[in-house]
């Protein structure tokens, strides 16, 4: 009998001491896996060949789902920039997450003190934590900034707004600036604005700029550094946030490459060149990884912020001389109606992509419906680590990795410009705001939404009632749907919240 209770606190020393040194989800006793997301900027569901772009040369992000998991059914966290990249720090909706619209009126709401992100959770779990390209979730003055919301490094932009200007006047590391006089005085809204000239090798000649061989293309510094970060904490889990600024307008890149002869006017050419030049970029990253002998044990994800977003970009050129628009040309037209702004599916729905050697299949499609709030959840799944309480997300690793059962949305939420959406099952629904009607489109026989069932199926429409009416928390900042602005005022003077500065522009 001693010896059955001595040999039972052996085994039990010995599963503690197992667990203490780092278990993740997959049962493996190597550290736990790094954790890549790839956020491209204004990325259109067309603009890659494994979604069926022909013209816009994209292997090395095709290679992401031939190796991995293509799904078809992947939302963002809002319809512009800012807001759906809170909601995939925070893993919460938007009727929950902090920074709920790009701006309201003049001012920038920034993530404040208190607020958790993915890279807290993770920078807890041991996890080396970086964040390169664009944050847009807090300016240099206020309590949002990436170094006080758990990334150990940053390098980039922190305003969105700056981030529309390639060849910057600086970026920040860290808390840090560090200055480009090479770039001149191209960061002025009147240079970077203009459509760019290119010489015969077909080499941008940016306006602003004396010496262009000299200029400092932003997403060529940051995408640098990524890969020094890689390779300094290749020892360490490490989470990496690569939100990069590529293709998001306007029409600007350091050479045409392999466009340059294209018989195709310029527009399209930039266009194309901002995309494989991103790709490229992706390309060095799963070649580091390889290299570093860190393949398996990292689980890269890509997606782009909001949904089709390919328009308007051209406009300066086609003032000039009468061509097809982007989407036109490239095809670049997303599978339902909506696109970057408004309220319609399309605007939430991205392509996306995860790839985990060894660990996802490869070749896989998949029509999971996920948002971007699941992958706070999802991230502490895979670092073995338990998600906050508050996540509206659900963690996706079950259909990833096909072991276990995958637990599925009753329905996904959304609100913007005054108007609430829901997606459950095939059904897509908007309540404008003050609005009692609710709008229901059928995805799969009406992916137009052209077509409002809502008189013909009451007993849905009730209950996407009930799911938005239980969605929505008000924001402090964020006038509610349906909520006028002489309401909004009285409100936030009963909270004694006072007057917001204006600090759209300020970087």
């Amino acid at each position: 009998m001693k010896n059955y209770k001595r040999m039972k606190n052996y085994i039990l020393i010995f599963l503690f001491l197992l667990s203490f040194d780092g278990i993740n989800a997959q049962g493996s006793t190597k550290k736990p896996p790094n954790i890549i997301f790839i956020l491209a900027d204004d990325l259109s569901w067309g603009d890659l060949g494994c979604y069926g772009q022909k013209k816009i040369k994209t292997p090395n992000i095709d290679r992401i789902a031939v190796e991995g998991m293509k799904f078809t059914q992947a939302y963002a966290g809002s319809s512009v920039c800012a807001p759906s990249r809170s909601a995939l720090m925070e893993g919460l909706h938007p009727g929950h997450m902090r920074v709920r619209s790009n701006e309201y009126k003049v001012y920038r709401e920034s993530l404040q003190e208190g607020d958790f992100t993915v890279a807290m959770l993770l920078q807890q779990a041991g996890y080396k934590t970086g964040l390169f390209g664009k944050w847009g979730l807090g300016n240099y003055n206020q309590p949002g900034i990436p170094n006080k919301m758990g990334f150990d490094e940053f390098y980039g932009y922190l305003n969105q707004r700056q981030a529309h200007c390639y060849y910057p006047e600086f970026l920040y590391h860290n808390q840090e600036r560090i200055y480009f006089p090479e770039n001149g005085d191209h960061y002025r809204e009147e240079n970077y604005s203009r459509k760019s000239n290119y010489d015969e090798n077909g080499k941008v000649v940016p306006w602003g700029v004396k010496d262009p061989a000299k200029a400092k293309y932003s997403f060529d510094l940051y995408s640098e550094k990524t890969l020094e970060f890689i390779q300094e904490n290749k020892d360490n889990p490490f989470f990496l946030f690569l939100a990069y600024t590529l293709p998001h307008g306007p029409l600007i890149v350091p050479e045409l490459g392999v466009y340059k002869n294209e018989d195709w006017p310029i527009q399209y050419k930039e266009w194309a060149a901002m995309i494989t030049r991103l790709d490229t970029q992706v390309g060095k990253v799963l070649t580091l990884i390889n290299d570093l002998g860190l393949d398996e044990n990292t689980i890269i994800f890509f997606a782009s912020d909001n949904g089709f977003s390919a328009y308007g970009y051209e406009g300066r050129y086609l003032r000039e001389k009468d061509g097809l628009t982007l989407e036109a040309f490239f095809n670049l037209s997303s599978p339902t109606k909506g696109r970057k702004g408004d309220t319609f599916n399309g605007a939430f729905h991205v392509p996306a992509l995860v790839r985990w050697p060894g660990h996802i299949k490869p070749g896989q499609v998949s029509d999971h419906i996920w948002a971007f709030w699941d992958f706070m959840p999802t991230a502490a799944a895979i670092a073995g680590v338990n998600p906050p309480r508050n996540t509206d997300g659900i963690s996706i690793l079950p259909a990833l990795i096909e072991k276990g059962k995958q637990k599925q949305h009753d329905f996904l939420y959304w609100e913007f410009k005054n108007t609430q959406m829901v997606r459950t099952g095939k059904w897509f629904s908007r309540r404008p705001g003050g609005d009692k009607h609710i709008e229901l489109y059928d995805l799969e026989a009406d992916p137009q939404q052209n077509n409002d069932l809502s008189a013909s199926n009451p007993n849905i429409v009730k209950r996407i009632a009930r799911h938005m009416d239980k969605s929505h928390t008000p924001g402090d900042v964020w006038p509610s749907p349906g909520e006028t602005e002489a309401e909004f005022n009285k409100r936030i003077a009963e909270k004694n919240i006072p007057p917001r500065p204006n600090n759209l522009f300020l970087y």
